[in-house]
């Protein structure tokens, strides 16, 4: 039985990581009424707007559909704006909206910065980004192999002495 390469084990950590910082992120913009997604779309309407649905959708890596369902709430609840400009409706943020989102931000901001702060020291933390860029940008150029016998085993790994199974 084949052992989990180690690049899998440090995506499938990343990928623990993330759920649970979005987990706890939830909890805590939920006492406010907002998502972490949320959070994230009003964040970004603040700094770029006026921003279309579509830029707005890639840069959050949404589809347009989610995008769309989670503009309409937001305008719901009076936190945006669509301006419609010919074909294109620019959103911004309303005087409510930008309320919400300063009320949530230093807090939202020292949550997340807690979860390396409180483990890593400066030079760890800068050591980390630099290995997260590297690997980001090698992300944005990658493709997904075609499906041969060699490249996904028919079996999957064990599980035994690996951290998981601990």
């Amino acid at each position: 039985m084949q052992e989990r390469p180690l690049g899998l084990m440090i995506w499938l950590r990343m990928a623990r990581f993330v759920q649970r910082s979005n987990q706890i992120s939830n909890e805590y913009l939920g006492q406010s009424g907002l998502t972490a997604a949320q959070f994230e779309a009003l964040n970004h309407i603040r700094v770029y707007q006026p921003v279309t649905q579509s830029d707005l959708a890639a840069r959050l890596l949404l589809s347009g559909g989610g995008v769309s369902r989670m503009l309409s709430r937001l305008e719901d609840e009076g936190l945006i704006k669509r301006t419609p400009d010919w074909k294109t409706k620019y959103i911004s943020l309303t005087d409510e909206g930008r309320e919400k989102l300063q009320s949530v931000y230093l807090g939202q901001v020292a949550l997340q910065a807690s979860m390396f702060e409180d483990v890593l020291d400066d030079k760890e933390q800068k050591q980390l980004y630099a290995l997260m860029l590297k690997v980001h940008k090698n992300s944005v150029t990658k493709q997904a192999p075609p499906k041969t016998e060699s490249t996904y085993p028919t079996e999957p790994p064990s599980h035994e002495n690996t951290e998981e199974a601990k």
